[in-house]
């Protein structure tokens, strides 16, 4: 189905424009991630407005790595790494000092252990990615 076509394109454009606010804002707020948020726009931005998808795609921090994620290529192990640390003490500093009670606790430690399960092993690393690529090209 054409974009401008969907019954829902207003929802999208909407679901789009909210996640890229909150990708920006989580360039700037530590341990909030932006990327996710960037990624989610674009597939949002694909299924209401290839206008707007090239827009963020044509940013010039954002598009190279949402182009890359959309082209199974994950993240570089630099900002992998950078993103399982952030998370981690965020995590644990708001577990062990911010949050009084246990359960709660409980849950922002197993929703962490998921997002840190996720991002390590579910999202390709470029650079793996990228050798397994050129190794796949080298054999006869």
């Amino acid at each position: 189905m054409e974009p401008s076509a969907n019954p829902l394109r207003l929802l999208w454009l909407f679901l789009g424009f909210s996640s890229v606010g909150l990708g920006f804002i989580g360039s700037v707020v530590p341990g909030m991630p932006s990327t996710v948020f960037f990624v989610l726009a674009a597939y949002f931005f694909s299924k209401s407005s290839p206008r707007f998808l090239n827009w963020l795609l044509g940013l010039p921090k954002v598009g190279p790595m949402v182009r890359d994620y959309r082209a199974g290529l994950g993240m570089p192990r630099k900002a992998k790494v950078l993103a399982l640390c952030m998370l981690s003490f965020f995590v644990l500093t708001s577990a062990i000092f911010l949050i009084p009670t246990l359960w709660v606790k409980l849950l922002v430690l197993g929703v962490g252990a998921v997002g840190f399960w996720f991002i390590h092993s579910r999202i390709p690393t470029k650079e793996l990615v990228l050798s397994r690529h050129a190794a796949e090209a080298h054999r006869p």
